[in-house]
């Protein structure tokens, strides 16, 4: 991956306005000009040669990405701009095959005109133009083996857990210990498959799962008190999930309600660690939007109640840290920081996975993200890199240490 500085990246963008307005003159079409700006600017990849050579900046990129989901009738994905910047910069991140086929239709393009075909584009200026066109969209495009595995979980496997916890309780409508099991390995598999899945369409399956222990609790049908408390566990656990999913998909007023939901239905079956981890969860909603003050009072109530060990680490380094940082009240931020070290050390069983679970790269990208805004920012780097190494490559996890690494250096 060839380095570009930021007063280079500046001046990439001004020649590659300079050659589009040159292209349009010319009378060229969208391909020569990506192509031109490829030849002419060898740091520039093929899709981010694309977007320059229709003149787009990554946000309009964004705005007709969402544009067609909701065409579709769908919610809009949640891209941003640091995503696509990723996509564009770095050959060993690549966008999924669904992201590729709403690039590809937005851009009027084929993958392999953007660089997204079966091979990876490391060579944007030696790419071999095309003689034959063929219509945008998923047929045009070739799936690497892994991708279309996940596509086929997506697709196949996420609908068949619905549908059995579905068959389960069409034999006993009111719910049994089986069924129990059930909703346990369903909100599991959610939870520990969450990336792996578009989140709108993660987000339809937890909804339509939690609609069905919904339908059990109001049944006419008699079950034992342990199982209705078992159940309403389980509606708790996918609120969770849900508010989760809402806040992916831009939708930080949905994600407080189904967050509130979660905390409910933890309180009324007494499972703390279900309340804390919603907690935990308002808390980023609230500082994602700017609400400090409202996060640390969030963060504050979930580390009361959460279990020791790993859960009330995870909420002193993921909700209380990065609040008492972001507030620049650096004692108590080392404090909480200490704390979450310290519960660390008494949790024999050590890290979990999964969206409710809570690893070393994420512990080290939360301690990251704090000792940036307390501008702090060696540190910030060394604990940035520390999560990169910990981290999954291309995972969500990976790419956030990496935006915490650049924005430490470039402070």
């Amino acid at each position: 991956m060839i380095t570009v500085s930021r007063s280079r990246r500046a001046a990439i963008k001004k020649s590659a306005s300079e050659i589009r307005a040159r292209s349009l003159h010319s009378g060229h079409g969208v391909e020569q000009t990506a192509d031109e700006i490829c030849a002419e600017l060898p740091e520039v990849r093929s899709l981010e040669a694309w977007r320059l050579a229709l003149g787009w900046p990554r946000s309009r990129t964004i705005e007709q990405v969402g544009a067609l989901y909701r065409s579709r009738g769908l919610l809009p994905p949640g891209l941003s701009e640091s995503m696509l910047c990723r996509w564009e910069h770095q050959s060993y991140e690549r966008p999924s095959t669904e992201y590729v086929e709403a690039l590809c239709t937005v851009y009027q393009a084929r993958p392999d005109q953007l660089g997204l075909g079966r091979t990876v584009d490391r060579e944007p200026a030696k790419r071999e133009r095309p003689s034959v066109y063929s219509a945008p969209g998923p047929e045009a495009c070739v799936l690497p083996a892994r991708e279309s595995m996940v596509t086929m979980t997506t697709s196949a496997g996420l609908p068949a857990v619905r549908d059995s916890l579905h068959l389960a309780l069409l034999a006993d409508p009111a719910g049994n210990s089986a069924v129990v099991d059930l909703v346990e390995a369903a909100i599991e598999h959610y939870a520990l498959g969450y990336s792996k899945h578009p989140p709108h369409v993660l987000f339809s399956e937890v909804h339509g799962a939690r609609g069905l222990l919904m339908q059990a609790l109001t049944s006419s049908a008699h079950t034992s008190e342990r199982i209705e408390i078992e159940l309403r566990r389980g509606v708790g656990w996918l609120s969770a999930l849900l508010g989760n999913l809402a806040f992916h998909l831009g939708d930080p007023t949905g994600a407080r309600v189904h967050l509130a939901t979660a905390v409910a239905y933890g309180d009324r079956v007494g499972d703390v660690r279900l309340a804390a981890w919603a907690w935990g969860a308002q808390a980023m909603v609230a500082r994602s939007a700017g609400r400090h003050s409202a996060a640390l009072a969030h963060a504050e109530r979930g580390a009361a109640c959460a279990p020791s060990g790993l859960p009330r680490a995870q909420l002193h380094a993921w909700a209380r840290l990065p609040s008492l940082a972001e507030l620049g009240r650096e004692r108590e931020a080392d404090a909480a920081l200490a704390e979450a070290t310290r519960e660390l050390e008494s949790d024999a069983q050590g890290w979990a996975a999964g969206r409710f679970g809570y690893d070393a790269a994420e512990h080290a990208l939360h301690e990251a993200d704090a000792q940036r805004a307390l501008g702090r920012a060696e540190r910030a780097m060394a604990c940035a890199e520390k999560s990169l190494n910990a981290a999954t490559v291309g995972t969500p996890g990976w790419a956030a240490a990496a935006l915490v690494m650049a924005q430490a250096e470039a402070a």
